[in-house]
């Protein structure tokens, strides 16, 4: 956990939050969010019986520029799966693979 929460901390450029949970086998950090703002909530967390590793769902993180956030994965302990890329009217995006081995995203409309 602490090796996920250094690099989404480093990548985005924000500090988590511990969640407090009434089970001791949870640990939880939430991501920043705001109720006026769009996007999800959202948080890491590590369980007994819940594995890492990417298994098709990728989930992307909105950015005033995606190259940035890119461009921050490598030193953080991931990988660069693909720089930053058209996507049409839809924006950009890119994809990098984070420290536990999950497929991760950044859109950005510039």
């Amino acid at each position: 956990m602490s090796r996920a929460k250094a690099f989404y901390e480093a990548v985005l450029a924000v500090n988590l939050d511990r969640l407090n949970s009434p089970d001791s086998s949870l640990e939880m950090y939430s991501f920043p969010m705001h109720a006026d703002a769009s996007g999800a909530a959202g948080a890491l967390v590590k369980m007994e019986g819940g594995p890492a590793g990417g298994a098709g769902t990728i989930v992307y993180f909105t950015a005033e520029d995606c190259a940035t956030e890119i461009g921050r994965v490598k030193s953080s302990g991931g990988s660069v799966m693909k720089d930053k890329f058209s996507i049409g009217e839809y924006g950009y995006i890119a994809l990098g693979i984070d420290t536990e081995g999950n497929v991760i995203g950044f859109h950005s409309m510039r």
